[in-house]
């Protein structure tokens, strides 16, 4: 009687499981993060990249009306070279948008990021009472969509249907109107600033827990009160967390577009190249200037790039210098 045949490795007959030699195990350990990212970057190149790249394309190229523009072939695609951005440089609208919106910037980030710092500081110390619901209450504006959130101020803001104006009314006193002139800067801030507090203080209050308790203890131990913990041990240490809450606020607020749109209909001060995306979006879909259009996001891709760069590079280099004295 014949013994049965031997099974080698995984139970295959026949040749032994030969195993690879050292240099290819390496190759291959080496090459396997590089196939998890192939999805992540898959979605990037069609998502991110690609539209990039056609949007600087289009920045280069603009369209040679011949005649009347009637017919085929009146109409042709050519090359414009540096003469879409030179004529967005040069375009007055699209400078007082930018005006403008470093007004609102010099409103809406420091109040914003100031009430955040506060607010994760009160969360975060000892004698706070119902942390999580007041967490909650102060992060929830976030999760209400910038459009729903607009909505909602700006009939707020309406002097027939709020009931603020009601009240004052009641009293006798004053009624402002928030959607002309100078306080239009403060009501569009009020939107963002009601809206974004709550993210950066999530950001902000992650820190403050993530500091060791045994720095408390001995700054307690030492005399330190807590106006003087919050000041010289807590603010210090979270700095990091200011800078991206910083850095995300600039870009936030250079974007700005959602906010002045849905306000755009209440009132006649909000014009439709109020903010530099506004006039990218009139310049695309309402004049049909495409090609405009994408010079002028690419100029505003390009600030946004250099002012993030000089800022954190400039972090860095502070940070630097503190940790060499």
């Amino acid at each position: 009687m014949k013994s049965p045949a031997r099974r080698t490795s995984y139970g295959v007959k026949g040749a032994p499981y030969a195993h690879p030699s050292p240099a290819t195990a390496l190759r291959r350990a080496r090459s396997a993060p590089y196939f998890f990212l192939v999805p992540a970057i898959l979605l990037f190149a069609l998502f991110f990249a690609l539209p990039i790249g056609y949007a600087v394309w289009l920045s280069f190229r603009k369209v040679r009306v011949s005649g009347l523009g009637l017919g085929a072939g009146a109409r042709d695609e050519v090359w414009a070279g540096l003469g879409n951005y030179t004529d967005a440089l040069s375009d007055s609208e699209l400078l007082d948008g930018a005006l403008r919106v470093l007004g609102y910037g010099c409103v809406v980030v420091p109040v914003m990021l100031g009430l955040a710092l506060l607010f994760a500081l009160m969360l975060d110390s000892e004698k706070v009472r119902l942390a999580p619901f007041t967490r909650l209450a102060i992060f929830l504006p976030y999760a209400i969509p910038g459009v729903v959130a607009a909505l909602l101020w700006g009939f707020l803001y309406l002097p027939d249907v709020s009931p603020f104006y009601f009240v004052l009314d009641r009293f006798g006193l004053p009624q402002p109107d928030l959607l002309d002139g100078g306080p239009l800067y403060l009501a569009l801030s009020n939107i963002a600033v009601w809206g974004g507090t709550g993210f950066n203080m999530i950001v902000i209050y992650t820190a403050l827990r993530a500091i060791p308790a045994e720095v408390y203890e001995a700054a307690k131990l030492d005399g330190a009160t807590p106006l003087q913990i919050a000041l010289r041990i807590k603010i210090p240490m979270v700095a990091p967390s200011l800078v991206l809450t910083f850095f995300f606020s600039i870009i936030a607020t250079l974007q700005v577009f959602s906010e002045p749109t849905v306000l755009k209909p209440l009132t006649n001060s909000v014009s439709t190249t109020w903010s530099p995306l506004m006039k990218v979006y009139q310049d695309a879909f309402g004049n049909g200037d495409i090609h405009a259009a994408a010079a002028q996001a690419t100029l505003i891709a390009l600030a946004t790039l250099v002012l993030s760069f000089g800022f954190l590079r400039a972090t860095n280099r502070r940070d630097k210098q503190e940790a060499t004295r």
